[in-house]
């Protein structure tokens, strides 16, 4: 049991949760200074940490609690549940009558999420949709208040008319991981050839919210990145999808 534990764990490490955005430093203040989560939610994240499961960092825990506390969403969509930590997360800010719902395609991370929402007794404030994010968000109706994506990194220029369709007219899309470790700024030619279309498409994507005209965005540099973007206005489906 113990090797295949370990199995699952060596296919989920990231090598980006090691390259940090701000110097070293102040990453290490910002996660061990910052108060840390309290109860069972607080034992997932520590065992996730100690075990190289990529989630999102503590320093975008601490802003994600304050954030979601100002915003008080009710309906929150996630694509990109991995062990279920985020979703629970947010699942403490929608209140009696709000929900998450989240989206998944690996068996490993679905068992693994619903496992936690068990523990963290939260089946009731948390659907998970099981398959390809491409083949859901379409099927998806109503509108919610805040999204927060955490994918493939490529696919984030492809889900992003979906999601901002998803989207309330002054709610929040959260997107993480869009620095890639400070690569995003490298020339194509120095990035690796297996990096390479994610280095393209991330830049594509940047380039396509920052200089729209109906979202207002801002990057902070919290872990690897995380772009913030608020849909102003109803906006057409074809201004936002891939070339």
């Amino acid at each position: 049991m113990e090797n295949a534990e370990n199995k699952e764990v060596k296919v989920a490490r990231n090598e980006m949760m090691d390259r940090p955005v701000v110097q070293k430093e102040i990453v290490e203040f910002l996660r061990k200074k910052q108060k840390p989560l309290p109860g069972k939610l607080g034992e997932i994240q520590r065992e996730a940490n100690e075990r190289r499961v990529p989630i999102i960092p503590h320093e975008t825990v601490v802003f994600l609690n304050l954030l979601l506390g100002q915003i008080k969403p009710e309906r929150i969509l996630e694509i990109g549940a991995a062990i279920g930590f985020s979703s629970s997360l947010m699942a403490q800010h929608v209140g009696d009558n709000g929900h998450v719902t989240t989206i998944d395609r690996f068996d490993v991370m679905i068992k693994k999420a619903k496992k936690n929402y068990e523990i963290l007794e939260l089946t009731d404030k948390i659907t998970l949709l099981e398959g390809q994010a491409a083949d859901i968000l379409p099927t998806l109706t109503g509108k919610f208040d805040f999204i927060f994506m955490d994918s493939a990194k490529s696919k984030y220029r492809d889900f992003l008319p979906e999601c901002i369709r998803l989207l309330k007219i002054g709610g929040m899309l959260v997107v993480d991981d869009v620095l890639q470790g400070g690569t995003i700024l490298l020339p194509d030619e120095e990035i690796p050839k297996r990096t390479r279309v994610i280095h393209r498409k991330l830049n594509t994507f940047l380039e396509t919210v920052m200089n729209h005209p109906l979202l207002e965005s801002s990057i902070i540099p919290l872990g690897d990145g995380l772009l913030m973007i608020v849909k102003k206005e109803e906006i057409e489906p074809s201004s936002l999808s891939p070339l």
